[in-house]
């Protein structure tokens, strides 16, 4: 079954904790702290695998988790780093946030990965917090959370060029004449359902790949005939094949196909209406209006197209139009679906580090993630814990904004969920 859009969840291995420990030998009194750091979390990565075709697995599995940084250990050991999670792709396959919609990768070389989660970074244990005047911390902080997202795969098929058109005009006996491919053919519309490619060779070294997209009818723009679901498959082709039937015996007009072919290439991307364009005039050794080829020509000429009259079940003409296709699409530069200032990470530091200040019931309320991290590290019991805690709310901000919103010596202070204190300047 061809599959071509999946939403899945991932979730990056959150950092391992740092712990508190103290050296504790024989004839070593005072060993002090020797608490080691947490390991990162696994980042979730996707790899491009050229042997899938679809997203099909997908469909089944829809959650997957990197593993998580172990703790840290006594003696300064570092805990161990999580293992990335790799999940692999079809070549074509456009990463977006479900959330947002902004694209987060586009996978379009065998091999390539990206890294699409990040893992947390692990905590730092009580042996980084050591000071000539401190010498005997009792608290170590927490490990960050992985990133977390849903996540939309969309495959869009890598082909030089595209064959478009109405359905039943011929573009899957095109493609089966040009190429080795083997879609189903018969003479009723719609009998490509999903997209077809096929490799056309010229000549020893001289080749393209060339895609048999199912037929688009009027309104296709707005997903009639799913028509977004076909029109998709078009938006990497360098070049379009626009395959009209200038037989008659469908009882359309070719000209009045050809006009609603563009507009429907219009309304859906005004980037695609402008990709390259030739025109294949099909089915010629069948002709019932011999001017109706020059009509053709006419119209699209006005768009500067150039028209090769063909017959896919004959041959005639179509060697002259594969050299034709071949020759533009070896000169023209990939379409650009997205510039790389339109990657996001969903958590970057500034944002880990927000936070929020408001008053309920005259508490002010502080919270945010990076609030709730520093929490989780934190020894409420240790007086040298809670110094680094007021520090730390000092550094990033929180008393100044505490202060901007109006608190007042005795006022009530709450962080996270359930930790209260009175505000002291």
């Amino acid at each position: 079954m061809f599959v071509d859009i999946a939403e899945i969840y991932i979730k990056a291995g959150d950092g391992g904790n740092g712990i508190v420990s103290f050296r504790r030998e024989k004839y070593v009194p005072a060993g002090g702290p020797d608490g080691g750091d947490g390991g990162n979390g696994g980042n979730v990565i996707l790899k491009v695998d050229n042997k899938l075709r679809t997203l099909a697995d997908f469909r089944y599995k829809k959650h997957y988790k990197a593993e998580r940084g172990t703790d840290g250990g006594s003696s300064k050991c570092t805990g161990r780093r999580g293992e990335d999670l790799i999940i692999k792709v079809p070549v074509g396959t456009i990463v977006k946030d479900k959330e947002s919609g902004t694209i987060l990768a586009d996978l379009k070389r065998d091999a390539q990965t990206e890294v699409i989660a990040k893992g947390g970074i692990g905590g730092k244990g009580n042996a980084n917090f050591a000071t000539p005047t401190r010498q005997a911390p009792n608290f170590a902080k927490n490990g960050t959370p992985g990133e977390e997202k849903w996540i939309i795969l969309e495959l869009k098929l890598l082909a030089d060029a595209g064959l478009i058109g109405m359905p039943n005009v011929g573009k899957s006996t095109i493609l089966s004449v040009v190429s080795s491919a083997k879609p189903k053919i018969a003479d009723y519309h719609f009998t490509t359902l999903t997209p077809n490619l096929g490799v056309v060779s010229i000549g020893e070294g001289e080749s393209f790949v060339i895609a048999d997209i199912p037929g688009l009818i009027d309104g296709a723009h707005k997903g009639v005939g799913l028509g977004h679901d076909f029109l998709k498959h078009i938006e990497r082709t360098k070049l379009l094949i626009h395959v009209v039937d200038i037989s008659g015996i469908e009882g359309r007009d070719p000209v009045d196909d050809f006009r609603t072919i563009n507009k429907e290439l219009r309304h859906y991307s005004s980037e695609l209406s402008k990709r390259p364009q030739v025109v294949a005039a099909n089915k010629t050794d069948i002709i019932t209006d011999e001017k109706v080829l020059g009509r053709l020509s006419a119209e699209a000429g006005k768009l500067g197209y150039k028209v090769f009259p063909i017959s896919a079940a004959t041959g005639s003409g179509i060697k002259e139009l594969m050299r034709y296709v071949y020759e533009q699409v070896k000169n023209l530069p990939e379409p650009v679906l997205f510039s790389p200032e339109q990657y996001i990470t969903v958590y970057s530091t500034e944002e880990r580090e927000q936070f929020t200040v408001n008053i309920e019931n005259g508490v002010y309320v502080v919270d945010g993630p990076w609030i709730n991290r520093l929490l989780r590290g934190i020894n409420f019991n240790d007086n040298e814990s809670l110094g680094y805690f007021q520090r730390s709310l000092k550094q990033k901000g929180v008393i100044d904004a505490l202060v901007e919103k109006g608190i007042k010596e005795g006022d009530t202070v709450r962080v996270g969920k359930d930790m209260e204190f009175e505000y002291i300047p």
